[in-house]
């Protein structure tokens, strides 16, 4: 690979954790494309020889989170038969430390979705793999609804109940165990399983 290659792949990364920083510190929308580079060290044109603006650095910091989730759906022992509360308990704690791994982006996303509808579209048609995965882990249990409705069901109470533990354990509050235990009932009860 040749250097100028490497200096911008390089760059890049450096603007891009640079970003989730200052995302952690002051939240999506009061971040500023001249905060980013700033934290990285850059000269303010540099991220736009990567990017063409905020939201399409957030879209590349999605594709990172998707692609690193995907690489944990091969994981040898990723079980699939969510009849098997066992199998549901591995998927909520997966995502668990998925969740305070990438926590500052998390809730990027969900700061831009709700200010940018285009942005909410896209993130949406990138997230669709992830619901047919789960939606697939969901055959041979009696549904309440398709399995795509319940896919959406499934996660859409998976990841709130995770971001309301984050916003609450900033005051101490709940066991994160006892809190991933009882959402694993709770959403494998409720599929039917």
């Amino acid at each position: 690979m040749g250097t100028r290659k490497q200096q911008a792949e390089r760059t890049e990364a450096e603007l891009k954790a640079a970003a989730v920083r200052v995302f952690a510190r002051v939240g999506y929308l009061n971040t500023k494309i001249t905060d980013i580079t700033a934290e990285a060290g850059r000269a303010t044109g540099s991220f736009y020889k990567h990017f063409t603006g905020k939201e399409k650095l957030l879209e590349a910091l999605l594709a990172d989170m998707l692609a690193e989730g995907d690489a944990r759906a091969e994981l040898p022992e990723h079980p699939t038969d969510f009849r098997d509360r066992a199998a549901v308990r591995w998927h909520v704690e997966l995502y668990w430390g998925f969740y305070r791994e990438n926590r500052a982006v998390m809730s990027a996303l969900q700061q831009a979705a709700i200010v940018d509808e285009e942005f909410a579209r896209r993130s949406r048609e990138m997230l669709e793999p992830d619901l047919q995965h789960i939606a697939g882990h969901l055959a041979g249990l009696e549904l309440p609804g398709d399995p795509m409705t319940a896919a959406s069901l499934f996660t859409t109470t998976l990841s709130g109940a995770v971001a309301g533990w984050f916003e609450e354990s900033e005051a101490g509050r709940d066991d994160e165990t006892a809190r991933i235990e009882a959402l694993t009932t709770f959403l494998h009860r409720g599929m039917g399983g």
